[in-house]
């Protein structure tokens, strides 16, 4: 933000198109965007100013549309679930879970496990699980009445809850830039990293991530990209697979040698308010090994 103070001495002899120039400086607009995926001819208006560069502004046209919209198709949304677990019961908790995931197939709600882990470095005795619903809220609706009705699902949750501290939920839609892609080998660890954004900057940080993108894909680690759209919000998140951590560390570092990860990260570093990593280690049922 720039700020300057002019007396009053000397404020009759400056021209009003300066205090107009100065006004501008001190606002940075990119609320209600349009996400831009690719790079497309700009006239002579549109090319970025000295003071837009120095400022790190980037233009982003305006829509109508919503930033969901925009950012997805909205034919799947996924669930992520946090479980707190009490650290005595981590493994029977697990047992119980896989034979969750069975009912879950066997009574056809429409619910599909992508991946289960437990956390390896962050906060301890978590599991996370992350579930895909194919054709959007219709589906969730479904597998949602199923779950609370069903005899059998009822009893697993008595049985579960006396294993859990505590449990959070978010449903999430994926960037439409960022594929999901759960084919990979075996046998990795998996880095889910959790960003709180400044409110109005999702459809920035999906601009930039999109171009960012093409930095992160050397060996097979970019996993997918989701953003949050109930529960809390301005929430986006990053999944990522590699082998061990130092390859993580050597991964990383090389995305600085490839031209445009620096710019990605000048501009989104900005719109963070928090952000978490956790590293993860698959449960044995989870389909993302």
């Amino acid at each position: 933000m720039l700020a300057v103070k002019v007396s009053s001495s000397v404020s009759s002899s400056i021209p009003a198109v300066c205090f107009s120039f100065l006004k501008q400086c001190s606002v940075r607009c990119i609320a209600t965007s349009q996400i831009v995926l690719e790079d497309t001819p700009k006239s002579e208006e549109q090319k970025e100013s000295w003071l837009g560069k120095l400022l790190h502004v980037r233009r982003i046209e305006p829509s109508k549309d919503s930033h969901s919209r925009q950012l997805s198709d909205l034919h799947s949304v996924y669930e992520l679930q946090i479980h707190c677990v009490r650290p005595e019961y981590m493994e029977d908790y697990l047992d119980g879970f896989q034979q969750f995931v069975k009912l879950i197939n066997d009574k056809k709600t429409g619910a599909t496990l992508c991946g289960s882990w437990t956390t390896e470095i962050g906060d301890q005795d978590e599991a996370v699980h992350l579930w895909r619903y194919e054709g959007g809220y219709p589906v969730l609706n479904n597998a949602t009445e199923i779950y609370r009705t069903d005899k059998d699902f009822l009893e697993f949750r008595l049985q579960r809850n006396k294993m859990l501290r505590s449990r959070k939920n978010q449903i999430l839609l994926r960037f439409a830039f960022w594929p999901f892609t759960p084919q990979r080998d075996p046998q990795n660890i998996y880095e889910l990293r959790s960003y709180t954004l400044k409110p109005g900057t999702m459809i920035e940080w999906g601009n930039n991530w999109a171009r960012g993108l093409k930095c992160r894909q050397e060996g097979n680690e970019a996993v997918g990209g989701f953003f949050s759209h109930i529960g809390d919000m301005h929430h986006a998140y990053h999944l990522w697979a590699y082998k061990d951590l130092q390859t993580r560390k050597e991964t990383r570092e090389n995305a600085w040698r490839r031209p445009g990860w620096d710019e990605n990260v000048a501009y989104t570093v900005p719109l963070i308010r928090h952000m978490q990593s956790r590293i993860l280690i698959p449960a044995p049922f989870s389909p993302l090994q």
